[in-house]
């Protein structure tokens, strides 16, 4: 039986075990080199787009199900025996997909048809081979064979050492707890918290009712009350100290590693033409070039540093203030509980105040009907497999419930996905979206419904009540939702160009601008209720909470601006730091301006920055995007501002313009399409009060 090369829509997770996995991909591997050698085989008298471009479209369909499907299981249930066999078989997956776009007889043929004459072709498909060829080239398929060979051997490198860097990061992060039975310890922590740490040691098997341990971890949902409220300041350093080394010691060491990857993609740069890997990765991305994302990173730092500046010393005369004066210097692990304690003194406002108003269920269902509304569709909730319900979809952990997408006054089934919003042990840190399946308008006038999943870890339930989240991991959720709905509503027929398959500096338009509605009244209303009244949010409340939205921006934006710059730094002019004996004092130094100072050398986040060192590719020479299309879509919300929020004619023309259009049309025409005009490049400064 093939498991993991299964092409039923609903996936069979139980039956994807580890001892599978080598032997479907070994035959996904045949099966895609027989699809490949038919198209070699085609005499180039007969060669047509059909039966080249539309047949390599297809062609790796079945290796991409068993690498979609495995990978998702090493994010979500990473354990020792899947660990070796998907670290066994990824470099020959890598050395494939190199050795794919540098297969003479294939290129051959596609250039032929590429210069051939194409005015039968339609819009998409004209696209989709102007992208296919500039693959191949960007690819080296022009290069000389010894070329050729050493690129496939540097794709397979990285992909053996960006995976041993997740699972440093995974296993560093896991390796650490404090486990304390001193209720004074825990003095200044949101009760939330200190539940949450009771059960979990619980659940360890240490403590008891009677007599309660707390356990803390460097998962997000226990470390960060700590950092923002405990008020021991040694705990804070403790936690802080701890967080810092993930990734740094001993066996999960992952600086040496670093330099091998950044050594790597640039020799990768120079073999293609490019003077770093930054120009190399960002040709076909908005930004073009390194020094565009450079420039663009490098301006709004220079018009929010007077914001930052202001707000670092004022941070440093409260806390002064409030401690008779200490000489203390402010240390790292002092920033995030003294800027909570001034919001709170400021804005009069205590973030924990909300979390009554945002249980995660009723979080999600209120989101859903934001998107029905604004998006005409009908979402609904299918009870997963158990022993009452034999015939639900099947999930890899009791947590992760199943939901399908449907047109709202239509029975077209556009899409399904999985959730899995809670931390455990096995699971990659973090949140994101990834998918299973690309549907999408078929060539015959059917629609094929999309299959994907949004994952992240959030605060987790407790047995006298459900998880009740606080408002940045509510603004996570609807983040990785419009991931999900650029997914779920792409309607471009070729799955290549459909969903988020766009530039990398877009693909966050969509995810970004839905956080936008958890800050509306009339869209909180739709989901933020008190678990036990079902009250909407006082209205003082909300005015307490919108007055802290800007409280400290120069700060937040710096800290975004300091890791794109760091990322661009690394990738622009790597051999300083490929030549470092100490390269994390190496890349203090080199975003230090875009830090707060301290009297110490503060690491900085590169051995546990799985967005650019955890995938031979990632987020590497590309964090910037985020800041980059934050600024389209502070823009884009403004057509919402002036047009109702909830307005679905303005959804419906969002959707129609950019949800479904994937990567059919550039992302500056879909822009355009949707406001009527080009961006605005100082929206981002306006909306957080820094212009």
């Amino acid at each position: 039986m093939d498991t993991f090369l299964d092409p039923s829509f609903l996936i069979k997770w139980t039956t994807l075990q580890p001892e599978s996995l080598g032997r479907d991909f070994e035959k996904a591997l045949a099966i895609t080199e027989e699809n490949l050698k038919k198209i070699e085989s085609l005499d180039l008298e007969e060669l047509n787009y059909q039966n080249t471009f539309g047949a390599f479209e297809k062609a790796t369909n079945s290796l991409k199900r068993v690498w979609l499907r495995s990978s998702h299981l090493d994010l979500v249930c990473n354990s020792p025996k899947l660990r070796e066999v998907y670290n066994a078989w990824l470099p020959k997956f890598a050395e494939f997909k190199t050795k794919m776009v540098l297969r003479e007889l294939l290129w051959e043929r596609l250039k032929t048809v590429a210069n051939g004459e194409l005015s039968t072709l339609s819009k998409v498909e004209k696209r989709y081979l102007e992208k296919t060829v500039l693959d191949f080239q960007e690819a080296g398929a022009d290069l000389p064979n010894e070329k050729k060979q050493r690129l496939t051997v540097i794709d397979k490198e990285l992909t053996k050492i960006t995976q041993k860097f997740s699972e440093n990061v995974l296993d560093s992060t896991n390796h650490w707890e404090w486990i304390t039975d001193n209720p004074e310890d825990l003095i200044g922590l949101p009760e939330s918290a200190r539940e949450s740490a009771r059960m979990d040691a619980l659940n360890k098997k240490m403590g008891a009712e009677e007599a309660p341990q707390w356990r803390f971890t460097l998962q997000a949902p226990s470390m960060e009350p700590i950092m923002r409220y405990a008020e021991s300041r040694e705990l804070r350093r403790r936690v802080w100290e701890a967080s810092s080394r993930v990734g740094t010691e001993k066996e999960r060491n992952n600086v040496p590693l670093i330099q091998q990857i950044v050594a790597l993609r640039q020799e990768k740069a120079e073999i293609l033409g490019k003077d770093c890997f930054a120009d190399c990765v960002l040709s076909r991305r908005m930004a073009k070039t390194g020094q565009v994302a450079m420039d663009f990173t490098e301006t709004l730092k220079k018009k929010t540093d007077p914001f930052f500046q202001k707000e670092i010393a004022a941070l440093k005369g409260y806390r002064e203030e409030n401690t008779a004066g200490t000489v203390e210097a402010m240390e790292p692990w002092d920033v995030g509980f003294w800027a909570e304690k001034k919001r709170k003194d400021v804005c009069g406002f205590d973030e924990e105040e909300l979390r009554s108003y945002f249980p995660i269920d009723g979080v999600i269902s209120g989101m859903f009907k934001i998107a029905e509304t604004l998006f005409s569709l009908r979402i609904k909730e299918k009870e997963t497999r158990s022993k009452k319900n034999p015939s639900g979809p099947e999930v890899w952990h009791p947590e992760v419930r199943f939901y399908e997408v449907y047109e709202k006054d239509q029975p077209v089934h556009l899409g399904s996905f999985y959730t899995d919003w809670h931390p455990r042990e096995s699971k990659r840190g973090g949140a994101w979206k990834s998918h299973f399946t690309t549907g999408g308008s078929q060539p015959d006038g059917t629609w094929k419904p999309h299959l994907a999943v949004i994952c992240g870890n959030l605060t987790a339930p407790l047995p006298d009540r459900p998880a009740l989240l606080n408002h940045q991991e509510v603004e996570t959720i609807f983040h990785e939702f419009g991931h999900l709905l650029h997914h779920l509503l792409g309607e471009v027929s070729i799955p290549s160009l459909n969903g988020t398959k766009v530039a990398w500096d877009f693909v966050e338009l969509p995810s970004q601008i839905m956080e936008n509605w958890c800050w509306e009244r009339s869209s909180l209303d739709q989901f933020a209720r008190h678990y036990q009244t079902g009250e909407p949010i006082p209205e003082v409340l909300l005015q307490k909470m919108k007055k802290t939205r800007n409280f400290h921006s120069g700060m937040a934006m710096m800290r975004q601006l300091s890791l794109g710059a760091l990322d661009l730094k690394i990738h622009r002019d790597p051999q300083a730091l490929i030549q470092s004996d100490d390269p994390q004092t190496f890349l203090q130094k080199a975003i230090s301006e875009y830090q707060i100072p301290f009297d110490r050398t503060v690491p900085t986040l590169a051995p546990r920055f799985t967005h650019i060192f955890g995938d031979p590719t990632g987020y590497a020479a590309g964090y910037y995007s985020y800041k980059w299309a934050e600024v389209l879509e502070a823009d884009a919300f403004t057509r919402f501002q002036e047009e109702g929020i909830l307005n679905p004619k303005t959804g419906m023309a969002f959707r129609e313009s950019i949800l479904s259009k994937g990567n059919a049309e550039p992302p500056e025409t879909l822009f355009e399409n949707f406001m009527n005009r080009p961006p605005d490049p100082d929206a981002l400064l306006k909306r957080s009060g820094l212009a």
